[in-house]
């Protein structure tokens, strides 16, 4: 095994072994619970999180957005560096779109609906009644709406306060625009 596979096995297991101490602690650890997600653990968070945390509250949302994103992102980059790539690098993000009409209609609707979620939301905040879930709105930004997602938080000035979603929703475009990278250059 190479020095970056056992790189990859201990910042993992340390990962997994943080965020548990993380959750049974008083004074949280969670800026190192993030930078150990940025640099490679987020697989031993997540592992983490779906054997031992699996309830999602405010306070956790951050984390697992950026274990997620960040999963993703190394998966991208790792598969690319060990060569899973065309032989021509393409960066044109709008190229699957121009030849995919299904694919541009999947995600004009899917960001039409989060743009319209997060529209409603605000709208039942307003009238103090039931919301639509955190884990709803994030989810459907993460299947492809997060632009849509972003769009209706800053014009409707809603959400733009919690990290899960100020930061999370551009993590989340960041990992889409990776994942069409990716596919654009995947060599298939």
């Amino acid at each position: 095994m190479s020095k970056t596979g056992y790189y990859f096995i201990i910042i993992n297991v340390l990962g997994f072994l943080i965020y548990l101490i993380n959750l049974k602690a008083k004074k949280k650890l969670d800026s190192v619970v993030t930078l150990i997600a940025m640099t490679g653990g987020s697989a031993g968070i997540l592992l983490s999180i779906l054997c031992f945390d699996r309830k999602t509250e405010k306070e956790n949302v951050m984390i697992r957005v950026l274990a997620i994103c960040m999963l993703v992102i190394y998966a991208v980059v790792i598969l690319m560096l060990k060569g899973h790539r065309a032989d021509a690098i393409t960066y044109s993000i709008w190229k699957p779109f121009i030849e995919n009409k299904w694919l541009l209609i999947y995600f004009a609707a899917i960001n039409l609906v989060t743009f319209i979620a997060f529209a409603l939301d605000k709208f039942k905040a307003v009238k103090n009644k039931t919301r639509i879930k955190i884990v709803t709105l994030l989810g459907l930004s993460f299947i492809g709406g997060s632009v849509g997602g972003f769009i209706s938080m800053h014009l409707f000035h809603h959400k733009t306060k919690k990290n899960y979603f100020s930061v999370g929703l551009p993590l989340i475009m960041l990992t889409q625009i990776a994942v069409i990278f990716y596919i654009l250059n995947a060599g298939w």
